[in-house]
């Protein structure tokens, strides 16, 4: 029995057979184009019509089968696959021959008659053929495909040319996008773009990326949020605008975390939090509709639940007494909130403030829990450094979270626009920070500054749509929806 090729012999054959095609003169890296006139969606799409008509097509050759004096082969293109017939005494012996030694995994372009085969399938009977590209390494085994999850995300150009779930997940990915931007300008919102670059790390809780700008000699930092400059541009005068793009932060790695992701952050003037809420269930309905999946059955993890609204509201203080039995209206101080959250198995800083002691019960006790769709309204102050206070109990912030599949979706609130209030924040956040907290708030002086002159009431929004993308396709890890996912380089031996 011959024996299997080792992979160091298959690719030295592969590399023999490009020596062998330019020592003939037909260099297959040396073709520039291909003039393709169908995809393989449309022929199948369109096959009455097309059916006895020419079509070129072209793309990756998936499978070949052996049928003696003709082939079958499986053409992969960016819409789909479609199947070649070739025959000897059509092609050509010369061209058959050259066919012969092609390989699963090389560019082909043909030329052929659009029909149904006897078994059905419609294929392109192909009169023509031409190399455009060689394959020097062999595909996975196209039955199991990539089921290596760390190959998966490091090689994503063979996960998605081996896995039709890869490709739709990325493709829903980009509908989605699309679709919000639309929704978003149909609401009279305006796209911005805002510095990657900052002289400071302010405008959100993390820990940044710092880096090197040689020409002005200063350290400069990758943003953690865009809202502040977005703000800024409220002030100015833009009454709707939104913003989305790659966010940075120099944190932990986990099924929902990577250090670079994709947010929205949308912002309208005289709006409040009732306003976003409802603004933002809209928009994600629509993104579902995009999507092509059912909001009255969308599963997640083995979890299913009807995105029917209106979606739940229910403030966090409320939430902790539905999950835990504390009831924090009737907890007074800081020290009383830590020894009640410790006997109820919630350990806090020692230092932790009356607010801070609420949202580690929700935290850890009730977030996990709101599978259905639920808005988590009126955070504490503490742990919400650019909201505004509620007017009826200054402990809290007129702000939401959304939370389906017990997952944050989205963070919104009403707009701090006291510049006196934020820079007593700001300020908190300092100490915060001088006290270890390398994730606690800094300071922004010119946001501060525009505050000053004046910015009106205003609800703000921010949505990360990595974690959108992942309840809409079903997929369990954010690296599922990030084509090139963050990954330690792999140490060459």
């Amino acid at each position: 029995m011959e024996q299997p090729h080792s992979l160091s012999e298959l690719l030295q054959i592969r590399r023999d057979k490009l020596a062998a095609l330019r020592a003939a003169g037909r260099d297959p890296y040396l073709v520039t184009k291909y003039k393709r006139t169908h995809l393989a969606a449309e022929i199948k799409e369109n096959f009455d019509a097309l059916e006895g008509q020419t079509a070129r097509v072209c793309g990756r050759q998936m499978s070949k089968r052996d049928m003696g004096k003709a082939f079958f082969c499986d053409l992969l293109d960016g819409s789909g696959r479609i199947q070649l017939y070739l025959k000897v005494d059509e092609l050509g012996e010369d061209a058959f021959e050259a066919f012969k030694k092609w390989d699963i995994g090389d560019i082909v372009g043909a030329e052929g008659t659009v029909f149904r085969t006897r078994r059905g399938e419609i294929s392109v009977h192909a009169h023509k053929i031409e190399l455009l590209s060689k394959s020097l390494r062999p595909l996975p085994e196209k039955f199991h495909g990539l089921t290596d999850d760390e190959t998966r995300y490091r090689q994503r150009y063979l996960d998605i040319m081996m896995s039709e779930d890869s490709k739709r997940v990325f493709s829903v990915r980009s509908r989605v996008v699309s679709g919000i931007r639309s929704f978003l300008e149909k609401q009279g919102y305006m796209e911005v773009e805002t510095p990657i670059l900052n002289t400071s790390s302010a405008g959100g809780n993390a820990r940044p990326f710092l880096t090197r700008h040689n020409a002005l000699g200063l350290d400069m930092y990758l943003r953690i949020a865009t809202e502040l400059p977005l703000k800024k541009l409220i002030v100015g005068g833009f009454e709707r605008v939104y913003e989305i793009g790659r966010i940075f932060r120099n944190e932990g790695m986990d099924l929902t975390h990577n250090p670079e992701f994709t947010s929205i952050e949308y912002y309208q003037a005289y709006a409040g939090c009732e306003e976003m809420m409802n603004l933002t269930e809209e928009m994600i309905l629509d993104a579902v509709r995009v999507a092509g999946v059912s909001a009255e059955t969308l599963s997640f993890c083995g979890q299913t639940v009807s995105l029917g609204g209106p979606w739940r509201k229910l403030d966090m203080i409320d939430a902790v007494r539905e999950k835990t039995g504390l009831d924090f209206h009737a907890i007074e101080g800081d020290a009383a909130a830590r020894e009640k959250a410790r006997a109820a198995g919630v350990e806090s800083k020692p230092n932790a403030a009356w607010g801070e002691v609420l949202f580690d019960c929700f935290d850890r006790c009730v977030e996990k829990t709101l599978t259905e769709p639920t808005f988590i309204t009126r955070h504490p102050v503490e742990v919400s450094p650019l909201a505004k206070r509620c007017p009826d109990d200054p402990r809290f912030t007129d702000r939401f979270e959304l939370f389906i599949f017990g997952r944050e979706v989205a963070n919104g609130f009403a707009e701090l626009n006291d510049p006196i209030d934020q820079r007593e924040r700001f300020a908190r956040q300092a100490a915060l920070r001088a006290g270890g907290d390398e994730e606690a708030q800094i300071a922004d002086e010119d946001f501060l500054l525009s505050l000053e002159y004046g910015m009106p009431p205003t609800g703000g929004v921010g949505l990360g749509i990595d974690r959108l993308v992942m309840l809409l396709t079903d997929s369990p890890s954010i690296r599922d929806v990030l084509l090139f996912p963050t990954m330690k380089p792999v140490e060459q031996g």
